[in-house]
Order: C-alpha cells, then structure tokens, then sequence
C-alpha cells in the first residue's frame, strides 16, 4: 500500500470518480488526495466508497460549501476535508496538497514538503523545485483531453498516469425518444439526426 491516487478537477463527472474509486479498490491503494473542484455534494458518496482516506480540498468551483464540509468525517467518515490547504504525513513524507499552481510553487520553494499537489488548470504536469516534486494530476472532467488521474508510489516518489475514458466531447451521447402513455413507457427510439442546412 505504498501507492497514492492523486486526482483533480472532477467537476461532477460521476462516472470518472466511480471509474477511479473502483479501480484504486482493486489495487489496494490506502491514500486518495483531491486537489479541488470536486464540486456537488453527491460526489462524497463516490469518495466515500474507497476503501482508504480520502483528503480533499476546494477549489476555484467550490460548489455546495456547506453540504461538502459537513458531511465530511459524519456521513463520510474516511473523508476529510482540509478546506482550501491540506497536508499529510504519509510513510515518511510531508505532503501538502493546494488547488492552484502558483500557490503550489510558492510552497515548493519554501522546501519544507517532499511533495506538493496542485489542479486548476487540467494539465498533468510531474516537475520539481528545488527538492520538493510537484505533481499535478491532471483533470478527471475529461473536457479539454482524456480524463485521468495519477498514481504516486511513496518509496521512490514515481508517478504512473492513468487514464479513464476519452474526452468528454469525443464521445457521441444518443438521445432517446420515449413515448409514454398514462405513466406506461410504450417505445424507445433513436431521436433522428437532426438535417443542417447550409
């Protein structure tokens, strides 16, 4: 269990998370960190099923404030919530954990933590300064390039990416057309392309 799943930017995106959740349970992992934009409430249920603790922050897109903080450690009690800034001790390394990138340089120059994670900006970047490694895991969304997330291994510090899914606006979404009648469905059918005119 020397593995960390460091994830960012979910943005609601359920089954990303539960995608994510699922596979970390597989692997044993006993640490998840989220660096912000989680978003709504109803994603601390997908948190809450991963079979470690989870740490988590806000964002810029910090969404139901009080609902996230206050079902943190009652209804979801692996998951903490550490407000805008988090840090943990974790096999022998101090990691603190921020939502934007020039804070997470900030903290890096100070060269009081091993590792620093940050989000934001939904690009995977793995660097350091000075002796602190930066890792940034990239976004679940999936809305500029494939979802996904990184893995950090806490004996020698690498970092695998993984990814979940494609990007969001690669995949075409079929809509349905359901006729009902007196609350009885009677028939699905694929809605018709629609004709454009030029």
């Amino acid at each position: 269990m020397s593995q960390i799943a460091i994830l960012s930017d979910t943005h609601d995106q359920v089954a990303n998370l539960r995608s994510v959740i699922r596979f970390c349970n597989t692997q044993s992992i006993g640490r998840l960190i989220h660096c912000g934009d989680l978003i709504s409430p109803f994603m601390l249920k997908e948190l809450g099923s991963f079979n470690g603790d989870v740490h988590l922050i806000y964002g810029n897109n910090m969404g139901d404030l009080t609902n996230i903080s206050a079902f943190c450690q009652t209804r979801y009690t692996n998951v903490t919530h550490h407000g805008p800034f988090g840090e943990i001790k974790y096999a022998g390394l101090r990691i603190g954990f921020v939502h934007y990138p020039h804070l997470a340089k900030g903290l890096a120059s100070q060269g009081t933590y091993d590792v620093i994670c940050y989000g934001h900006n939904h690009k995977r970047k793995i660097h350091r300064i000075g002796s602190t490694l930066l890792i940034n895991p990239g976004q679940l969304l999936g809305e500029d390039d494939d979802a996904g997330f990184t893995m950090m291994d806490s004996v020698d510090l690498s970092t695998t990416r993984y990814q979940i899914g494609n990007c969001m606006f690669d995949t075409p979404i079929m809509v349905n057309r359901e006729d009902e009648f007196e609350g009885e469905k009677k028939e699905t059918r694929p809605v018709p392309r629609p004709i454009v005119i030029t």
